[in-house]
């Protein structure tokens, strides 16, 4: 019988591979959409600036653990581009923002939805921790939705709904207590980055996986993980199933 009781895994390339490239170009078209719908400029490579901008702050506030939603970025985005003044405006290129990810079909990563089915049979509770970059949680949801695995998951800790961003000790918490109360010493935390779900998993007493299925991330950025996995698949035995 495995000494763990709970996993919880990060989201973006862990369980879904992110496409940085096609969701700017889904935002830039939804938001060119509603300027030109106004009558106003909608250059596309002015938009790309203001996402670049957008990005650039996000980064900022995501190193410092400062909350900077999609809200925010939306609003960024707006200040760049100059149409702050006009309220309908503001409200349609906000919506299109944060509405236009939603349009995507982004893929899970290999044997993801076979591993989290052995870990439910298992016995084991499943959460999410999952510092949500730009695309709101509801967004997320809907992406595990539409794949067929959101209940799967007993319970997730997203970080616009937390209010804090992983290393943080309160994300976890959340995570655990949403669980059932589990201890984090009968606990792992699987992730592909080292700064904020190796770092952030450690600090709480979790064991730490660190996942290169996606991406492999640079050791300057953090501690290394008590074991690292190439693919979901490996998991299970990771955790002495």
């Amino acid at each position: 019988m495995s000494r763990f009781d709970a996993i919880t895994f990060d989201f973006w390339d862990t369980l879904v591979r992110a496409d940085v490239a096609a969701t700017r170009v889904q935002r830039r078209l939804a938001i060119a959409e509603v300027l030109e719908s106004h009558g106003l400029p909608a250059d596309h490579d002015e938009i790309d600036t203001s996402f670049d901008e957008a990005w650039r702050r996000f980064d900022s506030s995501w190193g410092l653990g400062e909350q900077f939603t999609g809200h925010h970025a939306a609003e960024t985005v707006l200040d760049v581009l100059g149409h702050t003044d006009d309220e309908q405006v503001r409200i349609r290129v906000i919506h299109a923002y944060l509405s236009a990810p939603r349009a995507m079909k982004l893929d899970l990563t290999e044997n993801l939805e076979s591993t989290l089915r052995v870990l439910k049979d298992a016995g084991l509770r499943v959460g999410i921790v999952c510092d949500v970059g730009l695309t709101p949680s509801p967004v997320l949801r809907d992406y595990l939705e539409g794949h067929g695995i959101l209940q799967l998951f007993d319970h997730w800790s997203f970080s616009d709904e937390v209010g804090v961003y992983k290393p943080d000790a309160a994300i976890f918490e959340h995570a655990l207590s949403g669980l059932g109360g589990i201890d984090p010493t009968r606990a792992a935390h699987i992730g592909d980055l080292r700064r904020t779900d190796i770092a952030g998993a450690k600090g709480m007493g979790m064991l730490s996986l660190r996942y290169r299925g996606v991406t492999d991330d640079d050791p300057d950025h953090g501690p290394e993980g008590d074991v690292v996995v190439d693919d979901h698949a490996e998991v299970p035995a990771a955790l002495g199933l």
